[in-house]
């Protein structure tokens, strides 16, 4: 019975499925494709939208093999049309489209999603990881012209008038497109003095002082750079909040870099006292003179008011840092929930 039943439900099917392929009007068959294409737009654009709003790539990795698994599926109900009328134009076109989607959201994201672990050791890393998503995004929006001109020649080949109408989806790949280049385009400016500071700590982590003048020198640079880049740059709808979160976080970079000489300071005053006191340690106490002692309390009242200059400056730092970082993030998921349009699929 069980069998039977599955019999019945499978001939119904395919009866269904041979109708829906029975085009006879160009208008319908066209509008066939759209569909397909619609629905598969909406549910990739689902997956670069959570992206956008502040999901990593490793953490909706589940929505892209989805998405990968909706492209196989469209892929193959479009090949299964037949051409219309002799005409195969429009259906291979769309069978390449697909397979290019394919191939943009298997290998190009399923590449950003494992640059997405290293993208945080370097500048170059990052700049390759934020370059590969623009160029999967350009291959979408190349691949997708493509498509809307052989429609157009396929609907004038068969006297189908096209209303000419902005497409809500296209609009928001296009929005969300153009939202990413202008967060990057500042993010770099912003990470190349984040990531040099890190360096600089690294630096002064292990005391050694020639890393730490470097460190700081490169520093320095980066934040003028940064901010010539940044003042060439103009805001998103006329939306400069990003640009103004950018140049804050520089200016602590440039406070942190300005105060570099007290670091250094410290490091110098701190090796003097360990030579000093190893000199003084060394002569027994009988043949210490005045100037010994006087030399030794000199090194130990300077090593005292250095460790205390570096400890009111580094807490500062470190009440600046934050304050610049939070209100970095801030402004960035600010910006990114109000330009980036949120699709759901």
């Amino acid at each position: 019975m069980k069998q039977f039943t599955c019999l019945i439900l499978l001939c119904v099917l395919f009866n269904l499925y041979s109708k829906a392929q029975d085009f006879q009007n160009p208008g319908d068959y066209i509008t066939y494709i759209n569909k397909a294409n619609e629905a598969l737009t909406t549910k990739y654009l689902a997956y670069l939208s959570a992206v956008s709003h502040g999901k990593s790539a490793r953490k909706v990795e589940k929505r892209r093999l989805e998405v990968v698994n909706s492209i196989t599926d469209t892929r193959f109900n479009i090949a299964g049309m037949p051409p219309f009328k002799g005409d195969r134009t429009l259906k291979d076109t769309t069978v390449a489209y697909i397979k290019i989607l394919y191939n943009v959201f298997n290998e190009d994201y399923g590449k950003i999603v494992n640059m997405e672990e290293i993208a945080e050791q370097s500048y170059d890393a990052m700049e390759a990881y934020l370059l590969a998503q623009e160029k999967a995004q350009e291959k979408l929006e190349q691949a997708s012209e493509k498509q809307n001109q052989v429609q157009k020649r396929f609907a004038s080949a068969h006297n189908v008038t096209l209303v000419e109408t902005e497409n809500e989806i296209s609009t928001k790949m296009k929005i969300a497109a153009e939202v990413e280049n202008h967060y990057h385009e500042v993010y770099l400016v912003f990470f190349k003095c984040y990531k040099q500071e890190a360096y600089l700590m690294d630096a002064i982590e292990k005391k050694n002082l020639l890393s730490i003048e470097q460190n700081l020198n490169s520093l320095q640079k980066f934040v003028k750079e940064g901010n010539e880049k940044l003042d060439a740059m103009k805001g998103y709808n006329n939306d400069a909040s990003l640009i103004q979160a950018g140049r804050q976080a520089l200016d602590f970079y440039q406070s942190e870099a300005d105060k570099g000489t007290g670091i250094t300071d410290f490091f110098l005053k701190g090796e003097n006292f360990t030579k000093t006191k190893k000199l003084f340690d060394g002569k027994p106490a009988a043949k210490r003179t005045q100037q010994d002692v006087d030399q030794y309390n000199k090194a130990v009242d300077d090593m005292n008011d250095a460790v205390n200059k570096y400890n009111s400056a580094n807490t500062d730092l470190n009440k600046q840092r934050t304050k610049a970082i939070d209100s970095w993030n801030n402004t960035v998921k600010h910006f990114m929930d109000t330009y980036v349009p949120v699709q759901r699929g």
